[in-house]
């Protein structure tokens, strides 16, 4: 509150006075901003814990995952004839395969147009996709309804070619533009057989099979209107598979091996050997990632509770139960003893070992030395025992702590909830002060101003009677 026209009547500095007397009165309050400070810090730290705790609780969950420990790593003697990409459940083993031709597209051209601006003519464009026999005399139509095009005289090249494509009839359309022209180029959506396709018209001129008009667009050479030339006839990929004959319509070969996806980009003369081996350097990926996790969350609480000696400050949660607590688990659970594994029973044996810092360390030596025992290694990390707990995997121990602190009766939640209600209390206690210090000034203001406005008139008083003696004294010495 301002104090306006301070020492009206004596000149007494009320403003002076009054903000003195009430930094004194503020002293509690301002004990209580710092404390909310503090208390606010405190909840901001828990909030990078509860983040780098999630972090550490999927990192452990990736290493109880069954996935995990499957990962699998494909390589081609010949990769860029027969490419293949491994996903999970994929088996470690060798096959070979050799591709004798590659799926095709069927694809037409028409004859040669002045420009994609000429117009070919009005009438009904028909595409009907499925599979012609092997001398095209013959064709039967796929379960897709064929697709009839309406041109209008108007329509340019250009404007059949955009229709087509509009249409959903399996074809796409081209215009291809060279000295001699420009050609409608048509092809298969897909490949293999049976994603062959004819078109028919319905032409303008009342012929529907001689090159003019729209009639330009036919093939159908079933019934002899073939008047589109065809570039590529529509085939199945044809390979061997350690020897076995197999085709597909497709050049992507997915799961002809649970989780492997081989695909054909040529022929091969000679069969391409295709090796699935165990992706050791992908699963130690999950395990370096746990100890980065492990490692950051380490950090973090030992920054947050330590006292620095040398500088005489204390991290924002030195004490704090919660967070000290935290800090005891994991590294108790580091230094646990799992009976999942008979090769290995500690972390320190797979070569993840606790320094003086309290981050972890890895070994790879020994790290490599345990993935030669891959099972043994798994179950130490992984393994699942609902009836005896000290026989689960200490990944799967460290994923149990993150699911009990991050839930809704763990540390984490609740010491971050019992910390946002001291925020309000404190909150609370500050208005409350707040009105009793207003009050306080008030009173301090009219308090000081009544004193202020009688010294006034004592002082008005003392120079009226100094006054009047000075006037006696004078008075008696004329006398």
């Amino acid at each position: 509150m301002t104090i306006s026209s301070p020492g009206i009547g004596s000149g007494l500095d009320v403003n002076s006075i009054i903000t003195q007397l009430m930094a004194i009165e503020r002293k509690p309050l301002d004990a209580l901003q710092t404390k909310s400070t503090a208390i606010k810090a405190q909840i901001s730290e828990f909030g990078k814990i509860k983040s780098a705790m999630s972090t550490l609780r999927d990192a452990a969950r990736a290493l109880t995952d069954n996935t995990t420990w499957g990962m699998t790593l494909g390589t081609s003697s010949d990769a860029a004839s027969v490419a293949v990409n491994v996903t999970g459940g994929a088996a470690v083993g060798n096959f070979s395969v050799q591709v004798l031709a590659l799926a095709r597209a069927q694809s037409l051209a028409s004859q040669s147009f002045a420009a994609a601006t000429a117009k070919p003519g009005a009438g009904t464009l028909h595409i009907e996709t499925g599979t012609w026999d092997s001398g095209q005399t013959a064709f039967t139509p796929g379960a897709a309804p064929g697709v009839d095009i309406a041109v209008a005289a108007t329509d340019t090249l250009a404007d059949v070619r955009d229709k087509i494509n509009a249409a959903g009839a399996g074809v796409t359309a081209t215009i291809l533009t060279d000295a001699g022209g420009a050609r409608l180029l048509l092809r298969s959506g897909t490949t293999g057989l049976g994603n062959a396709f004819r078109t028919s018209v319905t032409d303008a001129d009342g012929n529907n099979a001689d090159a003019l008009g729209l009639s330009a667009f036919a093939f159908d050479p079933s019934t002899g209107a073939a008047v589109m030339s065809q570039t590529e006839t529509a085939a199945d990929a044809s390979a061997t598979f350690n020897g076995l004959a197999i085709s597909s319509a497709s050049n992507t070969l997915a799961n002809l091996v649970d989780g492997v996806t081989l695909t054909l980009a040529g022929v091969t003369p000679a069969p391409v050997a295709i090796s699935i081996t165990q992706d050791s350097a992908g699963m130690k990926k999950s395990v370096q990632a746990f100890v980065d996790a492990y490692n950051a969350l380490a950090k973090l609480i030992g920054g947050q509770v330590k006292y620095d000696a040398a500088n005489k400050v204390a991290g924002p949660l030195q004490g704090d139960s919660a967070a000290v607590g935290i800090q005891r688990q994991m590294r108790s659970l580091v230094g646990a003893a799992s009976g999942a594994s008979s090769a290995f029973s500690r972390l320190s044996d797979i070569g993840l070992q606790m320094q003086q810092d309290g981050s972890l360390s890895v070994d790879g030596t020994k790290l490599d030395a345990a993935f030669a025992k891959l099972p043994e290694l798994k179950k130490l990390l992984a393994n699942s025992d609902p009836l005896v707990s000290a026989n689960n995997g200490i990944a799967r121990q460290f994923r149990m702590m993150g699911d009990a602190l991050l839930g809704a009766t763990g540390a984490i939640t609740t010491r971050t909830d019992g910390l946002n209600q001291r925020i309000e209390t404190n909150q609370d206690q500050q208005d409350r002060l707040q009105t009793r210090l207003a009050q306080t000034q008030q009173r301090l203001l009219a308090q000081y101003t009544a004193l202020d406005a009688r010294l006034g008139q004592m002082n008005a008083l003392s120079t009226y009677v100094t006054q009047q003696m000075t006037m006696l004294m004078n008075s008696s010495k004329k006398d």
